[in-house]
């Protein structure tokens, strides 16, 4: 399954929000280094309840628009 996620950084709280056919999460993490990265597939995983190696980012790594891949 993939879905479209954007990405809010540096935001005052975590939170995933469903909108449309995708997500919009804020994260409390700068977007440098891969921090904010971590912190989305930490708390999708958490949304979810799935574990953290079956979310992958396909496309959009240094975006705030991104390609979620999620594995069986």
């Amino acid at each position: 399954m993939i879905i479209n996620v954007k990405v809010v950084p540096r935001a005052s709280r975590n939170l995933v929000k469903e909108e449309g056919s995708g997500f919009k999460v804020y994260l409390t993490k700068p977007a440098q280094d891969g921090l904010a990265n971590e912190q989305l597939i930490g708390l999708l995983s958490s949304h979810l309840n799935i574990k953290k190696y079956k979310i992958n980012i396909i496309k959009g790594g240094k975006s705030r628009n991104k390609l979620v891949e999620i594995s069986p």
